[in-house]
């Protein structure tokens, strides 16, 4: 029988059938009492779209959204098993399948930035810890989503006359409209994109934006590696869609602002690698970090 992998994010979800590789996307995480239901069609969609419909042996999961209830994700992996006739579920947070898929031995810190923002640091015997990850209201400083923000925070501050003028102020968006979107989260964090590029062009408010971001990035980061034990090197791999696409851009700042102990390392792989990795592998040091169903 076949395993499956899969990243369950905000902005889509993402399935791998291994062996094989067939891939399938699904819609992103969804806030509310529906999230569930939500996530279960999103996953129906991905398995229909990688022609998956045959008995799983194992299915391992890192989400968005991770029921912070732990009979709830009991209850959601036993549904997912149902779902997708599965022997067995490992249920995990996206920061874990992140943390797998990045650092091969599983040591060391992983931030993860794309809608939302979240930091996990492993230490050599197993013991772990996470940094922010607190959603979009309260945490997930540095993310797509909080550069986004300040960007369309800058737009209503250049048009009031409030603020210093931007090219942020170009946009044809307005900001307000954004508070009746059923996908606002997701909304604000795709600005993003337009802030970094201002940024290269040279505008000095998207420019002084990035720089905070890098400056909220790196303090999450020595906040996670203070936890590891020792003094030596830690490596911390930055990975997610909001690396992806800045690159250097927000790499190099972040570099030049973390303590020393921190040595930024390419990641070895996604979190659908990592989701892989859970899914035909023993969970080593993520034992204690994921929730596991046995159908009987």
């Amino acid at each position: 029988m076949s395993s499956i992998a899969i990243d369950g994010g905000q902005s889509a979800l993402r399935l791998r059938v291994v062996p094989g590789g067939r891939v399938g996307t699904g819609p992103g995480y969804v806030h509310g009492p529906t999230s569930s239901e939500h996530l279960l069609g999103a996953i129906r969609t991905a398995a229909d779209a990688a022609g998956f419909a045959e008995p799983a042996e194992v299915v391992a999961l890192g989400l968005t959204g991770f029921p912070p209830v732990r009979e709830v994700a009991e209850e959601l992996a036993a549904r997912i098993a149902e779902l997708l006739d599965a022997d067995e579920v490992r249920l995990s947070q996206d920061m874990v399948t992140a943390h797998a898929g990045a650092l091969a031995d599983g040591y060391g810190v992983v931030v993860a930035a794309g809608t939302g923002l979240v930091c996990l640091a492993v230490d050599r015997d197993g013991s772990w810890h996470k940094v922010d990850g607190h959603g979009y209201l309260f945490g997930d400083a540095g993310s797509a989503f909080a550069i986004g923000r300040a960007g369309l925070v800058a737009v209503q501050r250049a048009r009031d006359g409030r603020g210093p003028a931007t090219k942020l102020a170009e946009t044809t968006l307005e900001p307000v409209t954004l508070y009746k979107s059923a996908t606002l989260v997701d909304d604000v964090a795709r600005f993003a994109p337009e802030v970094l590029r201002c940024a290269t062009e040279g505008d000095p408010v998207a420019a002084d934006l990035v720089v905070r971001a890098a400056q909220d990035i790196a303090e999450t980061i020595d906040a996670a590696v203070a936890t590891l034990a020792g003094r030596s090197a830690v490596p911390v791999a930055c990975v997610g869609g909001l690396f992806a696409g800045a690159g250097e851009q927000l790499l190099g700042p972040v570099r030049a602002a973390v303590s020393p102990r921190a040595q930024l390392v390419a990641a070895a792989g996604t979190s659908l690698d990592g989701a892989e990795r859970l899914a035909t592998s023993p969970p080593g040091p993520y034992a204690d970090l994921i929730i596991t169903h046995r159908r009987s």
